[in-house]
């Protein structure tokens, strides 16, 4: 009778969620998905041309500061990238072309440096001990400063790139007069050349900028006193997109830096100073 009346226990059991309503699922759909854009990343990358794969290569090695060497800080993107840099290469050909013919140039060629840099095509005029390009101790172009000036006008002016012009000069004290620094004269020099050659052929509109920087980029800081230092430096810029230029009318289609390249080759005092 106790047995009968003992009560009656039921054991149930609940079965467990199923495994999708987990989060494991989110981190395998999630590694599908970077693994098929990674596939079309390399698919693309494929078939792009050797310059763009270039860039984007250097783009990753230094990526704050490759953008300065390929031109995708001042020209835009993709293959206009290389192009600007291409074209400038063309220009920087066909200027030295123009220098070789100046009187005197192979006794002076390693003093006039040309290379295509960030901001464009510079071309800088290192001066010597006794001066060179500058009659010493002044902002006058020396005789053969004026003819290589000269001869640079008349080619530079037949691009549609603005120009910068600076001068610079080595760390020496020019002048005991206080009046008359080397930020004088290394803002003078910059802007006589800049007169100059707009006299013989630059466009007016074409300068936009003239710099007086001393000696405060020097071109070898380990000497500072070097006469290399002192130096006047012309930037062809590249040419920006959507931006108007200087001296264009109708010229801002996509061939304009192409046909500008082509074109250039169509026409060929003071006692305690120290001298520079």
């Amino acid at each position: 009778m106790a047995e009968a009346s003992a009560p009656i226990i039921v054991i149930k059991k609940k079965a467990g969620h199923a495994a999708h309503h987990g989060g494991a699922w989110k981190v395998a759909y999630a590694d599908f998905v970077t693994a098929m854009m990674a596939l079309f990343i390399v698919l693309w990358l494929m078939s792009c041309s050797d310059q763009v794969k270039k860039a984007i290569g250097g783009y990753f090695n230094d990526p704050k500061g490759y953008g300065k060497h390929v031109g995708s800080t001042v020209a835009g993107a993709g293959e206009t990238m290389p192009n600007a840099t291409l074209d400038m290469k063309q220009i920087k050909d066909k200027i030295e072309q123009a220098m070789k013919q100046a009187p005197g140039f192979q006794a002076r060629k390693e003093h006039i440096q040309i290379t295509v840099t960030g901001e464009g095509l510079r071309i800088e005029l290192l001066e010597t001990e006794k001066g060179m390009f500058f009659t010493s101790g002044s902002p006058a172009p020396s005789p053969f400063g004026e003819d290589l000036l000269a001869r640079l006008a008349q080619e530079l002016a037949k691009l549609p790139n603005r120009i910068f012009i600076e001068g610079h000069t080595d760390a020496s004290v020019f002048s005991s007069n206080r009046a008359y620094s080397n930020w004088e004269l290394s803002a003078d020099r910059a802007n006589a050349a800049r007169r100059f050659m707009q006299e013989k052929g630059l466009r007016p509109d074409q300068v936009s900028q003239v710099r007086g920087y001393a000696d405060q980029r020097l071109r070898t800081p380990n000497n500072p006193t070097d006469p290399s230092n002192r130096r006047i430096s012309l930037i062809v810029q590249y040419l920006q997109v959507g931006a108007p230029e200087a001296g264009q009318r109708g010229e801002n289609g996509p061939g304009s830096r192409s046909k500008a390249a082509s074109r250039i080759g169509s026409a060929q005092g003071n006692s305690q100073s120290r001298q520079r």
